[in-house]
């Protein structure tokens, strides 16, 4: 039965349901509807009354269902409460359970199984974190990048983090550059909220590290999206994982070209710094288009404006004036 979820028994269903259709029946009416015999029946309507799920009056006491769309709504949201409080004790265990079992070696690998268990460790990785938080960030992305707990804080956590002395460094593919509008709402507002973000043209996987305490690698297993991860706490194989990092990092690209400086009177637009960003980040023509969502054409035309703008012939030329004119 559908609404068994919900805490109503197979009986209170079917008593409920005939009760919506049939408002205003009598105990033995109903039983008569139903088949059924009249004593049982009076105990699901009184369970029913209990529940908020009907109501009684006159004489004989007649019986009419509550609306139902207060009436399951009201269990809906009692269910949700009790889900999310039932959640945020299993956060609870599992901190203490991590804690408990830190100082024992084969316990440094711990697997996680289902996206809610992932973006849980996520959040708290992210959450906990004291000093920084070190991101590797890398498509595929089967949500929205920013909805995907495992890739990305929003520019407003990680500008709270900065206030509170938490620094974020981000590593992005190129991949994830030339995600659809992801450059725009999601990299280029972080790095004004204070992230510091380099590129790479591929990274070997997806991975957060927090402080020097432990890291989460998720892995793509299918095109549900996330479906397993590995949490890693200190250990020899996480004191690779920051090595791993840090060297990728020495080689990456600073990502930061016109997105934190303050925009004057008579420098260039928002998109214009976009466009810039992603030139100086390597990003070909068809990479710009795809991640722009313009055609080739269109792409064309507007390097070719900002090259006119700039009055450059080539792409490093323009760098090379933009800088000088502190557009970058």
């Amino acid at each position: 039965m559908e609404l068994a979820v919900l805490g109503m028994t197979c009986d209170e269903e079917r008593v409920y349901e005939a009760l919506v259709a049939q408002p205003g029946l009598t105990a033995a009416a109903l039983a008569d509807h139903l088949e059924a015999e009249v004593a049982p029946l009076r105990r699901v309507l009184n369970s029913l009354v209990d529940k908020h799920l009907a109501t009684r009056s006159g004489r004989p006491t007649r019986y009419l269902a509550a609306p139902p769309d207060i009436a399951i709504n009201h269990l809906v949201q009692t269910r949700e409460k009790e889900l999310s409080a039932a959640r945020a004790k299993a956060y609870a265990l599992s901190e203490i359970h991590r804690n408990a079992t830190r100082a024992r070696p084969e316990l440094a690998i711990e697997q996680l199984t289902d996206r809610e268990t992932i973006a849980s460790a996520v959040e708290l990785l992210e959450s906990k974190a004291q000093h920084q938080v070190r991101v590797f960030d890398t498509p595929p992305y089967y949500e929205p990048p920013d909805g995907e707990g495992a890739a990305r804080n929003t520019a407003t956590q990680i500008a709270r983090h900065q206030r509170d002395g938490v620094a974020h460094r981000v590593i992005y593919s190129q991949d994830a550059l030339t995600w659809p509008k992801k450059l725009e709402t999601g990299i280029l507002p972080a790095i004004r909220g204070g992230e510091q973000a380099r590129m790479r043209r591929t990274l070997p996987l997806k991975l957060i590290i927090r402080d020097d305490q432990d890291a989460l690698i998720p892995f793509d297993l299918s095109r549900s999206g996330l479906q397993v991860a590995y949490l890693v706490r200190r250990s020899p194989l996480f004191t690779a994982l920051e090595a791993l990092f840090e060297g990728e990092w020495t080689q990456a690209v600073p990502l930061d070209a016109g997105a934190t400086a303050p925009t004057a009177v008579d420098g260039p637009d928002e998109e214009t710094r976009s466009l810039l960003a992603m030139m100086m980040a390597g990003l070909t023509d068809t990479a710009i288009a795809h991640a722009k969502g313009w055609s080739t054409r269109t792409t064309y035309r507007r390097l070719q404006d900002l090259l006119t703008e700039l009055g450059a012939s080539t792409r490093f030329q323009a760098g090379c004036i933009a800088e000088r004119r502190g557009w970058l």
